[in-house]
């Protein structure tokens, strides 16, 4: 039998809050009747959306809160002034064990702000990471880090190659998941040293939990080949926001050729099905939500402006990690033979800078 959990919700982060909130973790109880919920907010505003899903009434508290963090709030304003706001409240609640993740769609830089002070590090990991899942040829791909460290280290993408694997693991079912090296090319003579150094540590450790394929190439994103893409978070965010602006680029493209003529929209009713799946194949509220990887406590970044349909697809990557004991997972690759192997591993290449206080969106 599954064992219970349960998951705090910031109600009111986003831009449809609490209603999207609410409607994305009703839609999902049937699928998951062992989750409960604490949610965090207005009592006002929450408590009436409560009602049209007793269902959810019955598997939730509710604790009032009427304060929140804005989006324009700056990450060290919300950590000095944000205590009780739904955000901060919901993380409290992971930290002191009461929930076993907390989802949010509230702002990004408050959100990775506070979770890191609230919950720390884990052990063995200098920074955390931004990491969430781009569609591919096979599937889904892993990525990381996506924008919240501009520039890493050797040793920081190893330990990002560490905790990607075991996102895949969790959220993709890969039991051995294949990882590679986003770089300018596949020759091992070529990027930057702290690329380079980071691959001669990954070849060189024993027994990694994990295959480690080498580099790989802005074109092999979408193609499937590997189940990790590991990244600093510059080119990390760049390459994401690359996608989806090509995905969006091919809608329009594909809606305008389809308009052309009358002749172009009789092909559209015979190929209504097939642009039906491709549509939801690119549909990014099903690519919704990313973790907030390296801390003591599962963390989910929701998009902001999604609605009822992506809050659930980033509330179910939440509790298909704490199903699969993330945490516990990433803590025993950092402690275990493989973790005395990695320490081992000479670092070369340039030292990064420290981390920049930035609100960039992940998803």
């Amino acid at each position: 039998m599954t064992a219970a959990l349960t998951i705090a919700l910031d109600a009111m982060g986003g831009d449809h809050a609490p209603d999207a909130v609410i409607k994305g973790a009703a839609a999902l109880l049937t699928r998951f009747p062992q989750v409960k919920y604490i949610l965090f907010g207005d009592a006002a505003q929450v408590e009436p959306l409560l009602r049209k899903f007793p269902a959810l009434k019955d598997r939730s508290e509710l604790r009032h809160t009427a304060e929140q963090v804005a989006s324009d709030d700056k990450p060290s304003q919300a950590l000095r002034r944000g205590r009780n706001t739904s955000m901060r409240l919901a993380i409290d609640a992971v930290a002191n064990g009461e929930a076993q993740a907390v989802v949010s769609s509230g702002n990004t830089g408050a959100l990775m702000a506070m979770a890191k002070f609230v919950l720390r590090t884990l052990p063995g990991i200098e920074r955390p990471a931004i990491a969430s899942f781009l569609p591919t040829q096979k599937g889904e791909t892993v990525v990381l880090d996506l924008g919240a460290n501009v520039e890493c280290d050797a040793k920081n993408l190893v330990q990002f190659a560490v905790m990607g694997a075991n996102l895949a693991h969790s959220a993709l079912g890969r039991h051995r998941p294949r990882v590679g090296l986003l770089n300018v090319g596949v020759e091992d003579v070529k990027g930057h040293d702290e690329v380079k150094a980071a691959a001669e540590i990954l070849r060189a450790v024993k027994n990694p939990p994990f295959e480690f394929v080498g580099f790989v190439e802005g074109n092999d994103i979408g193609g499937g080949s590997v189940d990790v893409i590991v990244t600093d978070g510059f080119t990390g965010n760049i390459a994401l926001k690359t996608v989806e602006g090509t995905a969006k680029l091919m809608s329009s493209l594909l809606r305008s050729a389809f308009q052309r003529s009358i002749f172009t929209k009789i092909g559209y009713l015979f190929a209504s099905a097939g642009l039906a799946m491709l549509r939801d194949r690119m549909d990014p509220r099903f690519y919704n939500g990313g973790v907030l990887l390296g801390l003591n406590g599962i963390t989910v970044k929701s998009h902001g402006g999604t609605d009822d349909v992506g809050f659930a697809s980033a509330l179910e990557l939440a509790i298909d990690m704490a199903q699969d004991r993330l945490i516990d997972r990433i803590k025993a690759d950092f402690s275990g033979a493989f973790a005395e192997s990695l320490v081992k591993q000479p670092v070369s290449g340039g030292a990064a800078q420290d981390e920049q206080e930035s609100g960039v969106r992940a998803g």
